[in-house]
């Protein structure tokens, strides 16, 4: 067994299945672990990509308060969204910080979403959203990976701390990275939205020390 794969089974054996990506259901954040059936929906492919948005640059319980706002305010939808003003988006999300950046990202994603019946292969997906202004490679990963169920590895700052801690030969850019990991498993969607997850919930245990 290679050392990524032994790593994987060490972080599930200790944090167990994480359930992401987390989705709204009767107002509350509903995780799933072991479900990988969901999303199982548009509306909830949807709401997991505006997630991927608002937590950029911060942490997810800021992003899940400012999804729930925008739930409870009855936009958590394309159509609606695309009717909304600014200040009302902003407003609403203000608790997952850069809310006017985060609200001109949201605003174009819903212009240009991808259709949201998971038709699309990985290629032509990261394709559209990268051409969306605002999202980079993590966000469109994490769109790809979590909304689409896509077998595509999202690489963030907990990953390249994961990798340098456990001495594993990778280096570069966000590619580098991401080809490292996707050609060391099984390409199944199941197990990178996993992996991720358990490499986030590593991160958070193991800081860096100041």
């Amino acid at each position: 067994m290679n050392k990524v794969k032994a790593l994987y089974g060490s972080l599930l054996k200790k944090y167990g299945k994480q359930g992401w990506w987390p989705v709204i259901r009767r107002l509350q954040s509903h995780y799933h672990p072991g479900d990988y059936d969901t999303p199982n929906t548009p509306e909830e492919r949807f709401q997991i990509a505006v997630g991927a948005i608002l937590a950029q640059n911060t942490n997810w319980k800021n992003a899940e308060t400012a999804l729930l706002n925008l739930c409870r305010a009855g936009l958590l939808n394309p159509e609606k969204l695309a009717r909304a003003s600014d200040f009302e988006i902003a407003n609403l999300i203000r608790p997952s910080g850069y809310y006017n950046q985060k609200t001109r990202k949201i605003q174009e994603f819903v212009k240009n979403c991808p259709p949201l019946s998971n038709g699309k292969t990985i290629g032509e997906l990261r394709e559209h959203l990268l051409s969306i202004r605002g999202l980079g490679p993590e966000t469109a990963d994490s769109i790809i990976l979590y909304a689409y169920k896509k077998p595509v590895f999202v690489i963030d700052t907990y990953t390249k701390r994961f990798c340098a801690a456990h001495d594993l030969p990778v280096s570069g850019d966000y590619n580098d990275y991401r080809e490292f990991f996707e050609s060391a498993l099984r390409k199944d969607y199941r197990i990178f939205n996993e992996y991720h997850a358990l490499i986030v919930a590593w991160g958070k245990e193991n800081k860096p020390k100041v």
